[in-house]
């Protein structure tokens, strides 16, 4: 069998914001896990972790919609106070929070649980993880579960190059996916890249895509 035909592209998904989807693997299933299980969490927080452009913030963000929450940056809480960050809001999303002033974040944690309401951390690396010296907010941060989303798989990037040529009302020859999978970076953001890239060579050339399409895009982008 090739290497081609060992890859399946069939994964389940969701309705996240607009055109986007989220699609749901062995990576990143315990965390989708857990946002499913909101409002039912056994802590006021939840944190989910990962490298970069692994889908955490998407993921964040189909929590946010369902929940209503704010939405701050790690940033966003230095020099405001909680409850004028907050206003009326008993959900919140820190994104990057393992940068985020250790006080203000404590003041969040405490503001949410009296509010009897959820907080829900994205990072890079897991709370243990963290340098903390606020043994209030290190305590804080070791009781709430914590869920990784692990890089995409090559299973997962072709899943996402369809999902991503569709949405432009293309359909991307199954050759040319696997050609793609078995080269680019496998993250998201470059699959973004990639797609558009595509997009628009097909476009101007008049050209259908095709792997030889694909292999100049990508050496003339320093890709391949």
């Amino acid at each position: 069998m090739t290497a081609g035909a060992q890859l399946s592209f069939e994964f389940d998904h969701r309705p996240a914001m607009g055109q986007q989807d989220f699609l749901i693997a062995p990576c990143n299933e315990d965390a989708v896990a857990w946002i499913d299980a909101w409002p039912d969490w056994p802590a006021s927080a939840v944190c989910i972790y990962g490298p970069p452009a692994c889908g955490k913030t998407h993921l964040a963000n189909v929590w946010r919609t369902r929940s209503n929450a704010l939405a701050l940056a790690a940033e966003d809480l230095t020099g405001r106070t909680p409850a004028e960050l907050l206003g009326e809001a008993a959900a919140c999303v820190v994104d990057g929070a393992e940068a985020a002033d250790e006080r203000a974040l404590l003041h969040l944690f405490n503001l949410l649980a009296e509010r009897r309401g959820h907080l829900l951390l994205t990072a890079g690396q897991p709370p243990a993880r963290w340098n903390v010296g606020l043994q209030d907010l290190r305590s804080r941060l070791l009781a709430a579960p914590a869920a990784a989303i692990g890089a995409p798989d090559e299973g997962l990037i072709g899943a996402v190059l369809i999902k991503m040529f569709a949405d432009r009302q293309i359909q991307v020859p199954h050759d040319v996916v696997i050609y793609l999978v078995m080269r680019i970076e496998r993250s998201f953001d470059c699959v973004r890249r990639v797609v558009d890239l595509l997009d628009r060579a097909a476009l101007s050339a008049h050209r259908s895509l095709t792997v030889p399409l694909a292999r100049e895009v990508l050496r003339a982008h320093g890709m391949d």
